[in-house]
């Protein structure tokens, strides 16, 4: 049988390939329509499944495009908590392998003053969780490889030490004695450790434990969101009426209330920088209110006619800003305080990283990290945050803050930005030419009282000068 006797049209393809086989004298099997629908399989695709997911998974290992920005800000230094981290299968010195078997020890530890604290043994403890253990595993975005008894132990080790913990950081005589209180960095460390995503247990479990077992006299009034907040130095600040996932869900809801926010019409796709929009007009001023991602715009009421607003004598006389009616002609943009030290881009992280996994409509962080990314793109613009307060710099670079700020951006999605119209109305006034006259005119002409001061007697000057010239003529 010839080739192209067996083949149609739509299945040999071109002339010029049917010649090219005749040629070669190839006998290639074809497979027709009918064919196709074969009792045969190669792969099983019976065995195919989605991955696991659950309603209530709300702890996840960062995704792999943050975590290779900077893997360290995701995985604990001090202490691990739950089964992302458990058996120390991440890559270890000898010195970290040492410091994690101390801390396992010191667990022990904890497991056992716990225990004769509330007089309850290990098995009433491990009771609890077992009858919470499915329930534990769905908050996890992973199945995990830990049998039903090594993932009891886990839980019980890792539950009962925080809530010891929290228990004697809230008393008001630490125990010197003791490890971890009486070592302020160890401390610190291990409070920064437990706000890590992948560094959690569910905190319906630690609440659990702490009501059914916390009764001394000491801890029977104190629930164990009030010792959480305390441990965070989270004090001063409302309770949380929402329902808590964990740690790194109540340090969200004290940066961000998600009741007073709402997602924006659209992403932002440009902005000028903070020291554009100064040079603009628009001055910095920081907000009074403590929520970090509360940031107003004030324009001026005569934004129709801004050559007549006064920022230029307000700047150069600051004693004239207690008249309102002068004041109120000036452009503000109110930003709350932003504190920068050491643990802060491991921080934000973290929390940018519980977003993208679980509140993707609701990113409210990282819509503040993406317009500050847009505020900030050089040394110059955090030296203006800077001068005017709206940035605590505790690392003492400007250059390391606008670093910081430009790689905290970096493989963020955002469907929308709660300050979509904020950029909007920036970009408007940055857009309008006589702003940018009042601006250059305030910072080159009156940026203090002494060259404002130079500046009046300039012109004073000139002035005298040309009537001195034009007063023979305009007398003639």
């Amino acid at each position: 049988m010839e080739l192209g006797d067996t083949l149609p049209t739509t299945v040999a393809g071109s002339l010029k390939n049917n010649r090219m086989r005749k040629e070669l004298s190839i006998d290639i099997p074809v497979v027709m329509e009918n064919d196709l629908m074969c009792h045969e399989s190669i792969i099983d695709v019976s065995l195919a499944t989605e991955p696991a997911w659950w309603p209530e998974c709300c702890i996840y290992r960062a995704p792999k495009n943050l975590r290779e920005v900077n893997k360290e800000a995701y995985s604990p230094k001090q202490i691990s908590i739950g089964p992302f981290h458990y058996g120390g299968n991440e890559a270890r010195d000898k010195d970290g392998e040492r410091e994690q078997r101390e801390m396992e020890k010191l667990k022990m530890g904890y497991l056992k003053k716990f225990c004769n604290r509330t007089s309850k043994s290990q098995k009433e403890i491990a009771r609890i969780i077992e009858e919470n253990e499915e329930k534990i595993r769905r908050c996890y975005s992973e199945r995990f490889d830990i049998c039903h008894e090594d993932f009891v132990k886990m839980v019980l080790l890792d539950s009962t030490f925080i809530i010891e913990l929290f228990l004697r950081s809230k008393m008001e005589k630490e125990d010197e004695n003791d490890y971890i209180l009486s070592k302020p960095w160890l401390k610190l460390g291990i409070s920064h450790d437990l706000i890590l995503l992948e560094n959690q247990l569910p905190f319906f479990i630690l609440e659990e434990l702490h009501n059914q077992f916390s009764t001394s006299e000491e801890n029977n009034n104190i629930s164990f969101r009030e010792l959480a907040l305390n441990f965070f130095q989270l004090t001063g600040k409302k309770l949380p009426e929402k329902e808590i996932k964990h740690f790194t869900d109540l340090n969200r809801y004290f940066y961000c209330n998600p009741s007073t926010l709402k997602s924006g019409n659209g992403s932002i796709s440009h902005l000028h920088s903070a020291t554009e929009l100064y040079e603009a007009g628009v001055i910095f001023r920081t907000a009074e209110k403590e929520m970090l991602l509360d940031i107003q715009f004030r324009n001026t009421p005569l934004k129709r006619c801004p050559c007549f607003n006064c920022s230029w004598l307000l700047n150069c006389l600051p004693c004239l800003k207690r008249f309102p009616c002068l004041e109120a002609t000036q452009t503000f943009l109110h930003v709350p305080q932003f504190l920068v030290d050491d643990k802060t881009e491991s921080l934000f992280r973290n929390l940018m990283a519980l977003e993208q996994c679980h509140y993707p409509s609701e990113a409210y962080i990282c819509n503040y990290i993406c317009l500050l990314d847009y505020l900030i793109n050089t040394r110059e613009d955090v030296e203006l945050l800077v001068d005017k307060k709206i940035i605590i710099n505790m690392l003492g670079s400007n250059e390391a803050i606008a670093t910081m700020v430009n790689k905290l951006g970096l493989e963020i999605v955002e469907t929308g930005s709660c300050y979509f119209d904020l950029a909007k109305e920036l970009n408007k006034h940055y857009d309008q030419c006589c702003n940018h006259n009042m601006g250059n005119l305030r910072s080159t002409y009156f940026p203090n009282l002494w060259r404002g001061t130079a500046t009046i007697i300039g012109l004073i000057v000139l002035g005298f000068t040309l009537w001195n010239f034009i007063r023979p003529y305009v007398r003639h």
